[in-house]
């Protein structure tokens, strides 16, 4: 596994050496896809943990151009990483680095750029080490970014660290391309338990200025000011080349409905629907909300009487008998095959910042419901500045625990085409999925953008 094969001299070799958690190698794939889709004869060299192999590996169909390497498995397993977050933190930042060095050695091709998540910053210093340039991929919004870049301004205004109960009201409007937020609406690790967490992640952000290139997953009309506004901290280019989401997968209208024998009985099930019926309810594949919240959750879906499909992860299905025709409870599903299913008129989501693309991208409202970390700030996003979903009671943290009953009316309203406000707010989301396929269409800002990066790295290497 971990010996790369040989290829002729001419060709553009890409190590992609994403962080091991889901939301981080998807898009790093998807970019390595889309990248491998515009110029075939680059090869890429993917870097996971053997583990990371295991879950990955038989993902779909991949270009032949993009190997598989390994590292063993320093670090905790995927599975129950949550239970131990600081640790896992801790293993990333100093287990892994030896390891893919020795990988690096190992090559047989040179490697002409390491394309890298944000937060494996130790990268930087090996590409710096051995004179290999380095793409620093960000995989959250350019805001949540924008926010860690500005830190400092945070603590001279006296706004760091503070008593959310007192004063999360209180709005910032200091930070360049950022419009007034809400202290409440800062990632969550810049308060109560976060300063663990917060100085790894300052670093890497800070970190990023010895990089050669900064790659955001957003495009770049959904965060214009900005991306605007981060550009001239950086000495080179910062590329929005998203949505990284596999939108490439989805060829046209007929393919996501379905209309060949390997439909999925969940597509099945959809295309029995209503047109904007169905609500569509994912947690995210990494936290999970308490029990006692999620009884409250099931409960209240249930009572509102919409039609659901819902993904549970866990051992346990929400609904012990299913729940006949009005809902489909499943363990696995293909999300942005979902989203873009006529029958879908919301999503209830946790916010992650790439189910929050994958739902722009198929011009769908989200119920937001963030749990941790960046998921907080893009609900404000989603509620607040775009107004394409509306807010679920009850505040991260919070000791309030929403009802189902409140979710009941909330789910109803929500899903209720003839309700003007979510007449006006299902068309504020077609109008932003036309803005985000404008951004990928030819000559699109991120189509430009990944040309320009391409043959950025190809003069790179030509040098």
């Amino acid at each position: 596994m971990g010996t790369l094969r040989t290829e002729p001299p001419t060709t553009l070799h890409v190590v992609a050496m994403p962080y091991p958690g889901r939301g981080h190698v998807n898009p790093m794939m998807n970019l390595c896809q889309l990248m491998s889709s515009r110029k075939p004869d680059i090869l890429f060299t993917f870097v996971v943990t053997e583990e990371w192999y295991d879950l990955i590996h038989s993902d779909g169909k991949k270009p032949a151009n993009i190997h598989f390497a390994t590292i063993p498995n320093c670090i905790p397993s995927e599975v129950g990483r949550a239970k131990d977050f600081l640790g896992f933190l801790e293993a990333v930042a100093t287990k892994m680095e030896a390891p893919f060095e020795q990988l690096l050695d190992r090559r047989e091709l040179p490697v002409d750029i390491i394309i890298t998540d944000t937060y494996l910053d130790w990268v930087v210093h090996v590409g710096n080490r051995r004179s290999i340039p380095v793409a620093s991929l960000w995989t959250m919004s350019a805001y949540v970014f924008s926010l860690s870049c500005h830190f400092e301004l945070l603590e001279q205004n006296g706004h760091l660290p503070v008593e959310l109960s007192e004063r999360g009201e209180e709005r910032v409007d200091y930070i360049p391309g950022i419009p007034p937020t809400r202290l409440v609406d800062f990632p969550n690790i810049f308060h109560g338990n976060g300063p663990q967490i917060l100085p790894r992640s300052l670093k890497a952000v800070s970190l990023v200025s010895k990089a050669q290139y900064l790659l955001f997953t957003s495009f770049y009309d959904l965060e214009a000011q900005v991306v605007s506004a981060l550009k001239p901290k950086f000495p080179f280019p910062v590329y929005p080349i998203g949505p990284s989401i596999p939108y490439f997968k989805i060829k046209d209208t007929s393919s996501v409905i379905g209309s060949h024998h390997d439909v999925p009985g969940y597509i099945e099930w959809l295309n029995s629907q209503p047109e904007g019926s169905v609500l569509f309810v994912s947690m995210g594949s990494f936290l999970s909300v308490s029990s006692s919240r999620m009884d409250e959750i099931v409960a209240g879906v249930h009572d509102s009487g919409v039609r659901f499909l819902w993904v549970s992860r866990g051992e346990t299905t929400p609904f012990k008998d299913g729940d006949g025709n009005m809902g489909l409870v499943v363990p696995w599903c293909d999300q942005l095959r979902v989203l873009c299913h006529s029958a879908v008129g919301g999503f209830w989501t946790h916010c992650g910042w790439n189910s929050t693309l994958e739902a722009v991208f198929a011009g769908v409202p989200m119920l937001a419901s963030p749990i941790f970390w960046d998921q907080i700030t893009n609900r404000k996003l989603i509620v607040e500045d775009w107004q394409i979903g509306w807010r679920v009671k009850g505040e991260v943290g919070s000791e309030i625990l929403v009802t189902r009953e409140e979710i009941s009316k909330l789910v109803k309203s929500f899903m209720d085409a003839e309700n003007i406000e979510v007449k006006a707010m299902r068309k504020r989301a077609k109008e932003l999925q036309e803005t985000c396929r404008g951004a990928i269409a030819k000559g699109g800002s991120s189509d430009a953008n990944l040309e320009s990066f391409i043959r950025d790295i190809s003069q790179g290497q030509a040098k």
